[in-house]
């Protein structure tokens, strides 16, 4: 999002975009255009500085083709994705970013801790790249890992513009591996994506062919009998969504890519049998979530975020928009494996293959059934029914919340964080499974005004939940339960105070927003103090998943892991899910924070976090 250009690029077309190409990038044009690192399958492909500690990036707009297609995209050094930017840990980073296009652009370093005058948010951290102006980027590297950047200028990022960030550490890993691969997976359209985004606005689930049928309705009345299929379809209508409304832009309109690759293309990375090969997972799409398996061959979790974690061994994992996996493999088998990306909605799928040798193929997985939304997506009382089912429960109050540890420390929220009146929830009601105890909340009165339709009656942790699609899976699915840290947080105070924030829509008129404000009604911006240590609370109200971002500082995952909860640049929260993540505020500046769906964010699901001094 460039904040100054809000509302002016809602009106740009295609045919704009053409006019504002250059002779530059009109001219380098090629068959397949891919960067270094997707082109070779030996996994040493690096771009790291040149002798003077420059990396030098030109954006422009090339015609490459994706799909068999000619299409104009927007690239970086003449690639999509663009080329890999590689640092090491202890070092200083100079990159100048040299704007070929005839239109504003930038560039974001996500998930980077930096100074805010080098994050590349138009308006917040600078004005942006003019046309034939080089910025240079200039920031220490205090970090290692798998990150990316992107474009933070009107929807560009969906043109293409992003690549991937690799961040030697400064001491050796703790893992062992003989080869790396960079995994980009992203979303292509061959229209302009504002077409797609005033398609959404006129009809927002016009990209959704799984909705209900004349037919399905006699089926499921059939099945389930009229009364209740009757009931359930009224309630869907009311609420102005569908069970199947899982994304917003389906494979009806995205082409999905693996490091730039349509399925029929194949990228392929080659392999030693008997090798650990690393695998650094990146989900640059802009409105997909994808769900990761390599059939036959394990993976083991080691970083999330760029962050290490335990490691953790898996079949499956969902990456959320704009989070980075790092898994290692060990091929054992002088065989081709399929690297199988597929889509929350089951309407498409990206897909790469591991082999031995160059042409080797894998059988590609037949795609699962589409899933449906529930009633506890719904954020529907579940507990009332299942207490009529004769499930045990206990009540609880507020003071029998007091003392219950760090959380109850905290103070109520201020005004400045939370300026409406009854959008705190309040904790009802505990539920035992097991050794699980699970804290269900119900909704304060607020409803949000009209920029909601719907409110999460009662909403709870869905941390230890794989997510829609994927609860019956017969394998080991990756959870956010499952990051743990392996050395304690360095700051384990308690949070002074609270925020809570809801995830807020209008899915019939397309508007997104937290609590009930879109964006550009001119939200004030949440107020932090530098030093002090802030609980941020997200209680989802929508339907939809959101993977919500905070710039310039880390987010502490409350997972249950204690002093070893894992750090998180981008946190996906399930619908009507409530969770935390602890902020040490230890960056003074404007700082974005926003739902990383583009267009949810270019819609206003987006707010500044505005960090000063102590008094």
């Amino acid at each position: 999002m460039n904040i100054d250009i809000f509302q002016s690029n809602r009106g740009f077309t295609r045919r704009q975009f053409l006019r504002s190409t250059t002779a530059f990038g009109m001219a380098a044009y090629a068959y397949q255009i891919l960067p270094a690192f997707a082109q070779d399958t030996f996994g040493r492909s690096i771009i790291a500085p040149d002798s003077s500690g420059v990396i030098d990036l030109n954006i422009a707009a090339t015609e490459i083709m994706i799909g068999g297609k000619r299409v104009i995209t927007t690239t970086i050094n003449g690639t999509v994705p663009g080329p890999l930017v590689r640092l090491r840990e202890g070092t200083e980073a100079v990159i100048r970013v040299t704007n070929s296009l005839k239109e504003d652009t930038s560039i974001h370093w996500h998930g980077i801790i930096l100074p805010y005058q080098m994050d590349g948010v138009p308006g917040l951290s600078y004005d942006g790249i003019q046309p034939g102006e080089t910025f240079e980027y200039r920031f220490p590297v205090t970090q290692n890992g798998t990150y990316w950047y992107h474009s933070h200028t009107g929807l560009q990022e969906q043109t293409g513009l992003y690549g991937p960030i690799i961040i030697d550490p400064a001491q050796p890993e703790p893992w062992p591996y003989d080869r790396e691969y960079i995994i980009v997976l992203s979303d292509w359209t061959f229209d302009d994506p504002h077409t797609l985004l005033a398609k959404l606005k006129k009809q927002s689930d016009y990209s959704n062919y799984q909705q209900q049928t004349l037919t399905g309705f006699i089926r499921d009345a059939q099945r389930d009998g009229f009364v209740p299929t009757a009931k359930d379809r009224l309630m869907w209508s009311e609420m102005r969504m569908m069970p199947t409304d899982i994304t917003d832009v389906t494979g009806h309109d995205y082409t999905y890519l693996m490091n730039g690759r349509a399925p029929e293309s194949n990228w392929t990375g080659l392999f030693e049998k008997g090798e650990k090969v690393r695998l650094r997972f990146i989900n640059a799409a802009a409105g997909t979530y994808f769900d990761v398996r390599i059939p036959g061959l394990p993976l083991t979790v080691v970083q999330a975020d760029g962050q290490n974690i335990t490691p953790v061994e898996v079949d499956e994992f969902r990456i959320s928009i704009a989070e980075t996996y790092d898994v290692i493999v060990e091929p054992k088998a002088d065989q081709a494996y399929t690297i199988f990306a597929e889509t929350m909605d089951r309407s498409g799928f990206a897909r790469g293959t591991l082999a031995p040798r160059v042409g080797m193929t894998a059988a590609i997985p037949p795609q699962r059934e589409p899933p449906r939304l529930t009633m506890k997506d719904m954020g529907m009382d579940m507990s009332e029914m299942e207490d009529m089912e004769g499930m045990q429960m206990s009540s609880k109050d507020d003071s029998e919340m007091a003392g219950m540890g760090a959380a109850n420390t905290m103070s109520e929220p201020s005004a400045a964080s939370s300026p409406h009146e009854g959008h705190r929830s309040e904790p009802s009601m505990q539920q035992n499974k097991g050794m699980v105890t699970e804290e269900v909340y119900r909704h304060g009165p607020n409803t949000h005004g009209p920029g909601n339709t719907t409110v999460a009656t009662v909403s709870e942790s869905r941390l230890a939940e794989p997510g829609i699609g994927l609860e019956d899976t017969p394998w080991r699915v990756l959870v956010y339960t499952d990051l743990k840290s392996p050395q304690p947080g360095i700051d384990q105070r308690p949070p002074r105070r609270e925020i809570e924030l809801h995830l807020t829509g209008n899915m019939e008129r397309y508007m997104w927003s937290f609590d009930g404000e879109e964006f550009s009604e001119g939200t004030k911006p949440i107020r932090l103090v530098h030093g002090e240590r802030v609980r941020l609370t997200f209680v989802n109200d929508t339907m939809m998943n959101h993977p919500i971002h905070l710039h310039g500082m880390w987010m502490v995952l409350n997972n249950g892991n204690g002093q070893h909860n894992p750090r998180k640049h981008t946190i996906n929260v399930k619908p009507a899910e409530r969770l935390s993540a602890d902020v040490t505020v230890d960056a003074t500046g404007n700082w974005a924070f926003h739902c990383h769906i583009l267009f949810h964010m270019e819609m206003g699901m987006f707010r500044v976090v505005s960090v000063s001094k102590p008094a």
